[in-house]
């Protein structure tokens, strides 16, 4: 063997020079699990407390019971007391509502575990907070107990009802523009690889 001769180049290994396959890239690691739990936590308590804050402004400028005009006739203010869902309806079954509340808030639970998608993660906290709202009005309002009134003031002409209100519709739209756009919780789209959507 010369001197001049060089060694053979030592064997490449794929497993480094290879891009990640799409189910390692769909995979949703812990610290980016932990930083969209903190936006859904994030969401929820500013939803939850814009919710309240608005609620306790009602409760002290429309206690007279006057509708305010707000964008002229269309959108009013006016205080109620609402027993039931939207329209009222259920009113005279607050348990019934109070315990649908308290099951939304333990399927978002539940949801919130295969968390992938930080649009999820923003109307999962939506919805939360929107629900502890509504919630709260039924524990801490009269007559109390579970069966508390739900303070509405933005009256729709058709329906009366308040900012929690407001974040659920825009939970449940974003929703269905995800579900529309096939993304999953988990972030994937329709069984892809993970959509930072």
């Amino acid at each position: 063997m010369s001197t001049t001769d060089t060694p053979p180049d030592p064997p490449i290994d794929s497993s480094v020079t290879e891009s990640p396959s799409s189910a390692d890239r769909s995979r949703t690691t812990p610290q980016r699990r932990r930083r969209l739990f903190g936006l859904l936590a994030v969401v929820a308590v500013l939803a939850y407390l814009s919710d309240q804050l608005t609620k306790q402004v009602a409760l002290d400028v429309l206690a007279d019971g006057a509708s305010r005009p707000f964008i002229g006739d269309l959108i009013r203010f006016k205080l109620i007391g609402n027993p039931g869902a939207a329209l009222s309806l259920g009113a005279g079954n607050t348990w019934i509502m109070t315990g649908i509340a308290l099951a939304v808030l333990v399927a978002i639970v539940v949801v919130a575990r295969q968390l992938g998608s930080t649009a999820w993660a923003i109307a999962l906290g939506l919805l939360l907070g929107a629900a502890v709202g509504n919630l709260t009005d039924r524990f801490v309002r009269p007559p109390g107990g579970g069966q508390g009134h739900v303070v509405d003031f933005i009256d729709y002409q058709v329906f009366i009802g308040n900012v929690a209100d407001i974040w659920i519709v825009s939970a449940a739209a974003l929703i269905v523009v995800l579900s529309l756009r096939g993304v999953g919780v988990d972030g994937r789209r329709d069984g892809k690889g993970a959509d930072d959507a």
